[in-house]
């Protein structure tokens, strides 16, 4: 699977584990960088790449991950989901349909990083179930704001 990564400056440490973790699961992985102190900046780029090639999944990665998140989810497109635990990143996956994960440099360690990449790389939704709907609703939403434009 193609998975699009990137970082602001203070992430690249956490952002390289994950890409050695992604290349390990057998992964193409695609580097949007880390030198933009304006963490939006990359996060933006990520979400577009993803939402570009349908399939893609993507990974954003700052200090907390909030304002990644945050800036990734402003995309049409991009559902970016802020990582803590194995749980979440199964439900991320599973529940949410999730194409984009966000994870926190300063609040997340290594080992614990690969393990909520490799569970969440390794579940994907599968419509027909519980959340169809739930899912449908935030779908819905997205396009109504966009036709009130």
């Amino acid at each position: 699977m193609r998975v699009v990564i990137g970082c602001d400056p203070n992430a690249n440490a956490l952002k390289s584990e994950v890409i050695d973790e992604l290349k390990k699961l057998g992964h193409e992985v695609v580097d949007l960088g880390s030198d933009d102190p304006v963490y939006a900046n990359v996060a933006i780029a990520v979400a577009e790449s993803v939402v570009r090639e349908a399939g893609s999944r993507g990974i954003v990665i700052c200090g907390t991950g909030i304002g990644v998140s945050l800036a990734a989810n402003k995309v049409r497109g991009a559902y970016c989901a802020l990582l803590t635990t194995a749980y979440q990143a199964e439900r991320a996956a599973l529940s949410n349909d999730a194409n984009m994960i966000a994870l926190g440099s300063q609040v997340t360690g290594n080992m614990e990083a690969r393990l909520l990449v490799r569970t969440w790389m390794s579940n994907f939704y599968k419509p027909g179930g519980r959340s169809d709907e739930k899912i449908k609703r935030i779908h819905d939403y997205e396009l109504s704001c966009l036709a009130r434009k």
